[in-house]
């Protein structure tokens, strides 16, 4: 049988997981050009079309990989069965269980779609090249926000520096964790680069976190370094070395924070008054935990939750309400729960100040949207991620970001960062196994 059908189709399953992985990240560039909002749901389409068009087409016989697509399907059935059990108790609305599961799902997807692939040297490269440049157009966007069109002084705030998510209201912080995951991977990975160009990478985009005001995006990346540190204690060396370059870096942020005006904002957060138990940080940031129970009607919302897209996840907190005109007619469903939420933020005089205290975050809005059930099948479709695909520390860094991020706003549930990420893991897993290959002396 000639290979060229099936070098055609690879071929076609990869620029179409590329061209959904394009519809993530470039879609408010498009509306600001005033292209229809509804371009910004396209990659809930392409995503999972790519997915199942590479599955159809697999033809691996690795026994591993098999098992592992296995694995990540059923988890993914499960969340599907769990999201809709907790609509169908809650009577949220058909669109909202069909959002909140893609918005959760779709990073496992893409995952799931590039380990799939057979790819060669080639078309790895291509693909991370091809990554690579979108990251790096996301900053240069920033930097022409802030020294060419001046955004923040024309609109009178830092969060204006969105990079490629402008007109999106926390634009600035997917912006900075993308930046951010730049610089890690960039840094780690173009070993054939020279160091100094690596560096002056990380400082590009170090400096973008900077120019957008985007506090918490560095604070995640250094403590989820700390925590990767501590998880490779098995290695007691590699752990000491991470250890100890972390202790330097946050001991030299503790330092800088005194001591460079530009960094001053993160004093806000050194207040240990408002930490208390009865402080003001600690009781905004647990608000959903107080708010939620309040409106729960039966024993099954504490293992469903209220609903889809009816408590503080990215659906039911903001983007149920930004895109109300094109959802209302669908069927979208909202809650009193992140109503009364949003009015406790309003309330609180550190609502407005960093997303940090925000009592929207990610492992908060699993837990309200669908209970201890959707969290847990959550956290299993991410240990599967990080014990079978996380095959480099790169990987794991980046997801323990995704961890510490889950726990201050929602980046969980933002596509433009999340998919970044899911790549990243996917490409490194793709590089190893074509690696091993070779090393057997295995033509693809």
């Amino acid at each position: 049988m000639s290979p060229a059908p099936n070098q055609k189709g690879y071929i076609t399953n990869l620029n179409l997981t590329l061209f959904g992985l394009g519809t993530a990240l470039f879609p408010r560039v498009l509306t600001g050009l005033k292209i229809p909002s509804v371009i910004n749901f396209l990659h809930f389409l392409f995503i999972p079309l790519a997915c199942g068009s590479v599955l159809v087409g697999a033809r691996s016989k690795d026994p591993k990989q098999l098992a592992l697509t296995k694995r990540l399907l059923i988890g993914l059935f499960i969340l599907l069965i769990i999201v809709c059990a907790s609509a169908l108790i809650n009577q949220a609305g058909i669109i909202n269980a069909v959002l909140d599961y893609l918005l959760l799902a779709e990073p496992f997807m893409l995952i799931l779609t590039i380990v799939s692939m057979p790819m060669t040297w080639q078309s790895y490269h291509s693909f991370r090249a091809w990554l690579v440049q979108a990251m790096l157009i996301n900053t240069l966007f920033a930097y022409v926000q802030k020294y060419v069109f001046h955004m923040d002084t024309l609109f009178g705030s830092e969060d204006n520096i969105k990079g490629l998510f402008i007109g999106q209201g926390a634009g600035h912080v997917v912006g900075g964790s993308v930046a951010m995951t730049f610089a890690a991977y960039y840094f780690i990975n173009a070993r054939n680069k020279p160091l100094w160009f690596r560096i002056g990478i990380v400082c590009l985009c170090i400096n973008h976190i900077l120019i957008s005001d985007t506090k918490q995006v560095l604070v995640a990346f250094m403590v989820a370094y700390l925590l990767l540190s501590f998880l490779n204690f098995k290695d007691i060396k590699r752990a000491l070395i991470y250890l100890l370059i972390g202790v330097l870096i946050s001991g030299g942020f503790y330092w800088a924070i005194y001591n460079f005006e530009s960094l001053h904002a993160y004093r806000t957060w050194i207040r240990p008054e408002i930490y208390a138990s009865d402080g003001e940080a600690t009781q905004l940031k647990f608000a959903t935990f107080r708010i939620v129970p309040q409106y729960f009607h039966s024993p099954l919302n504490w293992l469903l939750g209220l609903g889809p897209g009816h408590t503080v996840g990215r659906l039911g907190g903001w983007m149920l309400y930004n895109y109300w005109d094109l959802l209302s007619p669908l069927g979208a469903t909202v809650h009193q729960a992140s109503e009364e939420i949003w009015v406790v933020v309003a309330k609180s005089w550190l609502g407005d100040k960093s997303s940090f205290f925000s009592p929207l975050f990610g492992w908060a809005g699993i837990w309200g949207d669908l209970g201890v059930l959707g969290l847990g099948i959550y956290f299993y479709l991410a240990i599967l991620v990080w014990h079978y695909v996380c095959v480099t520390d790169t990987s794991k860094y980046l997801m323990m970001t995704l961890f510490v991020f889950g726990m201050i706003f929602s980046q969980l549930e933002e596509p433009g960062y999340t998919l970044i990420v899911a790549s990243i893991i996917g490409l490194d897993w793709q590089a190893k196994r074509i690696t091993n290959l070779k090393k057997l002396g295995i033509a693809i």
